[in-house]
């Protein structure tokens, strides 16, 4: 750089001879002789400045005329140094690394970056964005402010999809070239208790029969939870008042479904079980699966009669071949093992030898006599019946069954007394004639085989020649004279007498007893 120089009044060597420039690292002075004109100082930069170390210089310039002593004047000089692009931005830290809950709302500041530059103007000014090198999937999720280097959140953070983003920030200048600078932002995701656990049954039998033992596997139980730490520690449970529980497996997260307890399906025949998976997040979140388990059925049960013994009463004199009385038996199992069929056990003995007149419907228990029962024979008899289901093997239970014949009025009076030689119900009875009232002629005696009012009899004068003779008792069927005989009566007298039972349709006889008056012996 060329300056001005100096101006001396005197001449020769009392002009300026020298230059003398002040001390400095980047600066020195040449002079130039130009005759006439003098010397001319120029000022040579003799080492690279730097105006982000200094951005100006300030030297002094001294002229010496050649007297004695010489004299001299001095001149400031204020070096201005000028920017370039020659610093490319400079990021605060060397690594940025945060932590981001997942699921932050949208607009969510995630981080800050800040980077400077030394040089000025447009060649300081920093402006920041994402590499071009970044994933597209990255760049749907967040977003930076290109004047403040603010990182925000726009896409959804879910840690169970990614649980970590590294992220390339570029800041770079406004210079004519810019000069750019990249760091990475290690963004690692929170998680947050979003997962609720889920729950997949296998090797599943909805079907198991009731006499499973304690232990029996129902089903293989499989949980998991997308969350991690707590917030997917999961812990499994079921109904604790059915008869089954989960058995934790040698796998995590994994359970056998078993039976606890013995089944009964005359009991219970299916069970919904819920099974609850739980996580140990806070909140904690859960889920619930419902399964039905249906108990099949075992022949456990054999038939079980209504009633035990039965009592049955039969009119005597039943029509043969009608069903006269009916047993039923019930089986707690179901389909062939609970399908029953009776028949009547005949072994053969003494007191079983009226079944041979019975025969069983063997679906419905109807029982049928094949005679009519007489109650004047049979009064009353036993016998065994038997219900056996159709399981494999067969179970069955027996039952006594009492009948009681009850009686009918079939049987009409039958005159013991009198009784002629023929057979037929007259007698010839001779009395004094001198006898006093109230004598008795003759006792008319009868039987009925009946019992009750079907077998209690009554006497009753059905023909009598003088009603004023004699009389009849009722209920003994003693015959008496009402009177003295007289010498006008009649020497001979015919009583017809009725004996009738007392069933609803009475059934009666009748005897004649003849009465013959004969003088009384002389003593």
């Amino acid at each position: 750089f060329q300056l001005k120089g100096a101006q001396d009044a005197d001449s020769g060597r009392f002009s300026v001879q020298q230059y003398k420039l002040s001390q400095n690292d980047h600066f020195r002075l040449e002079v130039k002789d130009r005759g006439k004109d003098g010397k001319i100082p120029i000022l040579t930069v003799q080492k690279s400045l730097d105006r982000e170390t200094a951005g100006s210089h300030s030297l002094v310039l001294t002229a010496l005329d050649g007297g004695k002593p010489p004299k001299s004047g001095e001149m400031n000089i204020l070096v201005n140094v000028l920017d370039i692009n020659d610093n490319a931005p400079v990021f605060s830290k060397d690594v940025y690394s945060v932590l981001l809950q997942e699921n932050a709302p949208v607009g969510t500041t995630v981080i800050q970056v800040n980077a400077t530059d030394a040089d000025e103007g447009a060649n300081g000014e920093v402006v920041y964005s994402f590499s071009n090198s970044m994933n597209q999937n990255v760049l749907d999720l967040f977003e930076i402010n290109e004047l403040t280097g603010e990182i925000t959140i726009k896409g959804p953070i879910d840690y169970e999809e990614n649980d970590r983003y590294e992220v390339e920030v570029e800041a770079s200048d406004k210079g004519f070239v810019p000069l750019k600078t990249e760091r990475s932002v290690m963004i690692e995701i929170t998680d947050v208790n979003d997962n609720a656990p889920e729950i997949e049954v296998t090797s599943f039998s909805s079907l198991i029969p009731e006499d499973s033992r304690p232990g029996t596997t129902v089903a293989h139980v499989s949980v998991n939870d997308l969350d991690s730490g707590l917030n997917g520690k999961v812990i499994c449970t079921i109904d604790v008042d059915s008869p089954f529980a989960l058995s934790p497996s040698l796998k995590d997260k994994m359970y056998s479904l078993v039976t606890k307890s013995p089944l009964d399906r005359e009991q219970t025949d299916k069970y919904d079980l819920t099974i609850t998976a739980k996580d140990a997040g806070q909140p904690s979140l859960s889920s619930e699966r419902t399964i039905t388990v249906v108990v099949s059925d075992v022949n456990d049960n054999s038939p079980e009669f209504s009633l035990s013994p039965y009592t049955f009463y039969i009119s005597e004199a039943n029509q043969p071949g009608t069903s006269v009385f009916a047993v039923k038996a019930f089986d707690r199992d179901e389909n062939d093992n609970a399908r029953v069929s009776y028949h009547i056990l005949r072994d053969g003995s003494p007191e079983n030898k009226l079944t041979s007149f019975l025969n069983i419907n063997s679906e419905t228990g109807d029982i049928l006599a094949l005679k009519s029962f007489d109650f004047e024979t049979v009064k009353t008899f036993q016998f065994q019946v038997v219900a056996s289901d159709s399981g494999s093997p067969s179970l069955s239970s027996n039952v006594t069954v009492k009948v009681f014949i009850l009686d009918q009025n079939d049987n009409a009076p039958v005159i013991l007394y009198p009784v002629s030689s023929n057979g037929s119900a007259e007698g010839l009875e001779e009395i004094p004639r001198n006898v006093n009232a109230g004598h008795l002629v003759t006792k008319v005696r009868a039987y009925d085989a009946d019992i009750g009012y079907n077998g209690w009899l009554l006497f009753a004068l059905q023909e009598v020649s003088d009603h004023s003779l004699f009389g009849l008792d009722r209920y003994t069927g003693q015959i008496r004279t009402l009177r003295s005989f007289t010498e006008t009566d009649e020497a001979e007298h015919k009583l017809v007498i009725l004996v009738k039972d007392n069933g609803n349709v009475s059934l009666s006889a009748t005897a004649t007893v003849l009465v013959k008056l004969v003088e009384p012996k002389e003593a």
